[in-house]
């Protein structure tokens, strides 16, 4: 039997590396790990040695309609971690979609550029070595800084696994800008390394236009944390130059967009629906 986390649901800690491989080696040791799809059941993979490199897989009870990459935010700092995705990784479960909810490294704790870049690039392709798994539609949902992770994830020319959407959530997606109105307390700027401009490019969504997947950026018309303009101005240019970019604009805050009660969730929900 694949192991299954207390209560069929993932604890509210972040597991350590201990928890991380011995779950790895008691499924293989069961004979499932990786290797065939179990309907209903969630595990966690490992796709590195770090304590932050691992992902929490889940599947639907009946057949997938794809697999759903999620990415939590909280300005790439370690104190926010994989559990802001768990209850979106549920609602998508019950939905019928495939969930990964993914891990990496954070400043504080390994982070920044390069390492959090490689991590999520690496959990993303992680996603062919799960057998029986079919990475024909992969949605990367991010939140936040997440939003900023799924966009560029989208946008790797060397992807082992391509993302074919991208559902940005309140996403930071121009890093100039982010780090001109001091977003997150200098959070671009220590997720750099330095101040951002024209050499980081290949970081930066918005210097990356146009994005060849389509693209959906929901965003809070109150939000606060990260400004509707981020998204606005995003589509905006993204869709002058001809990609494929949806403005979604929702009532309420940053957190309305990762709240499954909320009616924002509902619209991403739709948004999914439109895409399967």
């Amino acid at each position: 039997m694949c192991p299954t986390p207390t209560n069929g649901a993932f604890p509210d800690t972040r597991p350590s590396r201990r928890t991380v491989l011995a779950l790895g080696v008691a499924a293989l040791a069961a004979g499932c790990g990786e290797d065939t799809p179990v309907r209903g059941t969630d595990r966690t993979v490992a796709y590195g040695d770090d304590p932050s490199q691992f992902a929490e897989l889940s599947y639907p009870s009946g057949e997938s309609r794809g697999v759903v990459v999620v990415i939590h935010g909280g300005f790439w700092k370690a104190e926010y971690d994989a559990s802001l995705g768990r209850p979106l990784a549920k609602s998508l479960v019950d939905e019928g979609w495939t969930a990964w909810n993914l891990e990496y490294r954070r400043v504080g704790n390994g982070g920044g550029v390069p390492q959090t870049l490689d991590d999520v690039s690496a959990g993303i392709d992680a996603l062919a070595d799960v057998d029986g798994l079919d990475t024909s539609r992969v949605i990367a949902l991010g939140h936040s800084a997440g939003g900023h992770l799924a966009t560029w994830a989208a946008g790797r020319a060397d992807a082992g696994v391509r993302v074919t959407h991208v559902i940005s959530q309140a996403g930071v997606l121009d890093l100039v800008e982010a780090d001109r109105l001091g977003l997150g307390g200098g959070a671009v700027q220590a997720f750099l390394g330095h101040p951002p401009g024209p050499d980081d490019a290949k970081y930066d969504p918005q210097q990356q236009i146009p994005l060849e997947v389509p693209i959906w950026c929901v965003h809070g018309r109150a939000d606060s944390t990260v400004p509707f303009s981020q998204s606005e101005g995003y589509v905006e240019a993204a869709t002058a130059a001809g990609a494929r970019a949806e403005l979604v604009p929702v009532d309420g805050d940053h957190f309305v967009v990762i709240d499954p009660t909320d009616p924002a969730w509902e619209r991403q929900l739709r948004i999914l629906d439109e895409i399967s």
